[in-house]
């Protein structure tokens, strides 16, 4: 790689996590309860009220990190399904399979006997198996023999499916009685991040330690991905195995995320795109930048969000989807051009 790009991949990951690391000390100073940012070192190192203690470590810190790491799955996962589908305006979000994921928690919380804090665990694989489901759909009515995988025609079996999911999701919240069940589904659908305990962490960070690595080994496999078919197959790529395994861990880190964040869209999009404007299309320098900005991204639309309204906030998925609806179009319509 050249020395240039490595030199500026180093000093743009330096600033992302000196903006990461300023925007959890805005985040975890910045609310409705009674904790300023002169506070924050004595609470972090011990010396506080209990009150000040639990407001900290149980209420906004599990919430930081929650959007930081599922911001991060989020973000890869755009990546990947951009480098495989050869497509720009690929995100988990718009092509369905976050709607996919939603559909399958959504089911499985309305219709088996136990609360959302009790299943954390299993919630991710069930968001797993729908999205898993949801993508092998969407791929297949987007493929056609001899043509392969229309980039234009992906986004719109995408969108149809989420769209399809939404209306279903809406059958399902009318049918239910119960209070609680129907606006925790809501607040899913709206992207209010709901999985803000610890446990929460627990279930998300597996998946991530997991598909982090598996994906930046696999970077070069993700450029020789975005060569024409032929010419990949022509080098000596395995295309449709290296296809399938990287389309797998994208919906497994988008599953996991929005698992327990709610339906986020438009992270996975920007973050890639935001990132190769800043170090280049190489996937061994965009892809750790990229990361980052997803994760600051939904970071700051979290933050942002429960502190524009009232103390119930604006969900970050509308807060996100305000940035990164405008940025669709534009990129929609410069591929289209």
């Amino acid at each position: 790689m050249v020395p240039a790009a490595i030199r500026k991949q180093r000093i743009a990951l330096a600033i992302l996590f000196v903006l990461i690391i300023a925007m959890i000390f805005i985040s975890a100073g910045w609310g409705y309860s009674s904790l300023g940012y002169k506070r924050l070192l004595p609470v972090l190192f011990g010396d506080g009220s209990r009150k000040e203690e639990f407001v900290l470590f149980t209420i906004r810190l599990p919430r930081i990190f929650i959007t930081l790491l599922a911001g991060i799955g989020l973000a890869l996962s755009g990546a990947i399904l951009q480098r495989v589908t050869r497509n720009d305006l690929a995100d988990p979000g718009i092509i369905g399979i976050n709607a996919g994921a939603g559909l399958g928690v959504a089911i499985f919380f309305l219709y088996s006997p136990i609360e959302p804090g009790n299943f954390a665990y299993l919630l991710t694989a069930v968001a797993f198996f729908s999205a898993m489901l949801t993508a092998f759909l969407i791929y297949l009515f987007s493929y056609r023999k001899g043509e392969g995988l229309n980039p234009v025609r992906l986004v719109l079996v995408g969108v149809g499916f989420s769209l399809s999911i939404s209306g279903i999701m809406t059958v399902l919240i009318t049918s239910v009685a119960e209070r609680d069940k129907v606006d925790f589904i809501a607040k899913w659908l709206a992207g209010n991040i709901w999985g803000t305990d610890w446990l929460y962490i627990w279930a998300l960070l597996p998946w991530l330690l997991l598909l982090i690595p598996f994906t930046l080994i696999k970077a070069n496999q993700l450029n020789m991905l975005e060569l024409s078919e032929p010419v990949a197959v022509g080098i000596g790529l395995p295309v449709q195995k290296e296809r399938i395994w990287l389309m797998v861990a994208a919906v497994a880190l988008a599953a996991s995320s929005v698992a327990v964040t709610g339906g986020i869209s438009f992270i996975g999009l920007m973050a890639p795109h935001i990132a190769r404007a800043l170090v280049g299309p190489r996937n061994q320098l965009s892809l750790p930048i990229a990361m980052l900005i997803g994760g600051l991204l939904l970071l700051t639309a979290d933050t942002l969000g429960r502190n524009m309204a009232d103390p119930s906030g604006i969900p970050a998925g509308i807060v996100a989807a305000f940035i990164g609806a405008p940025y669709f179009v534009y990129l929609l319509l410069k591929k289209t051009a």
